[in-house]
Order: C-alpha cells, then sequence, then structure tokens
C-alpha cells in the first residue's frame, strides 16, 4: 500500500499543507507589521532634529555666604541664578536661590519661568504654569 492511497496519510497531508498556508499568511503579515515599525521609526527619527547647542555667554561667581551665575545658548535658551546664605538660627542656615530660564517651546513661544527656593520650598511663577 503505498503512502498516498492511505487515507490517514492524505488527512495528515492536507493538514500540514494548511499548516504551511498559515505559517505564510502569518509569516506576510509579520513582514509588514516590521516594515511598518520600520518606516514609522524613520519617519520619527526625521521629525526630531536633534542639534547640539553652543554656549555663547556663561558667568559666575561663588562666594563663601552664596553663588550666582548665568548663561545663554545658541537655541535660546537662558538662566540667572543667584544663592545668598540666610541664617534661620543661631546655628541653622540655609541658601536662598532666585532665578529664572527661558526656552523657545516646539510652537515657537518664548516661556520664562522665575523661581526662588527657600524655606518655603520651590516656588515656580510663569504665565503658562497653572496657578494654585
Amino acid at each position: 500500500m503505498c503512502w498516498q492511497d492511505s487515507g490517514i496519510h492524505q488527512s495528515h497531508l492536507q493538514l500540514f499543507q494548511s499548516h504551511l498556508t498559515e505559517v505564510n499568511k502569518l509569516s506576510s503579515i509579520m513582514k509588514l507589521i516590521v516594515a511598518f515599525a520600520a518606516l514609522i521609526a524613520v519617519a520619527l527619527a526625521a521629525a526630531v532634529e536633534e542639534k547640539t547647542a553652543q554656549v555663547l555667554k556663561y558667568d559666575s561667581d561663588v562666594g563663601v555666604d552664596g553663588y550666582s551665575f548665568q548663561f545663554d545658548t545658541s537655541n535660546g535658551i537662558q538662566q540667572q541664578e543667584k544663592a545668598e546664605l540666610k541664617k534661620f538660627a543661631d546655628d541653622v542656615a540655609a541658601l536662598v536661590v532666585r532665578g529664572s530660564y527661558s526656552y523657545t517651546g516646539s510652537d515657537g513661544q518664548v516661556y520664562t519661568v522665575n523661581y526662588v527656593a527657600d524655606e518655603n520650598g520651590f516656588q515656580p511663577e510663569a504665565a503658562h504654569l497653572p496657578k494654585a
């Protein structure tokens, strides 16, 4: 008896062929998914143009009772900060920090944040921040 004549072998062969068809379909789908993911990755990478900013100006002064610094970068970021030592009691002192920073958002608008950091914590103020 030939294996092709057997009903059992014939059904196994049909099952195997059916399985191969399904595997080929899944393989095609997986290839499409991978190609689509690669296309998305390339599109996102092209959309995010990363540039290294250059420091245009930098000044700093560090003293015993505080510090100050300021800088400007080529991508429009600016920051100024000054800290002074404040005595709270005979043996308790801490730095009180005041400053501001600004940057250009992705919408082209310049955002500025002014802040104080003292015994009451970090207190930022800016037009674009939610009010308490």
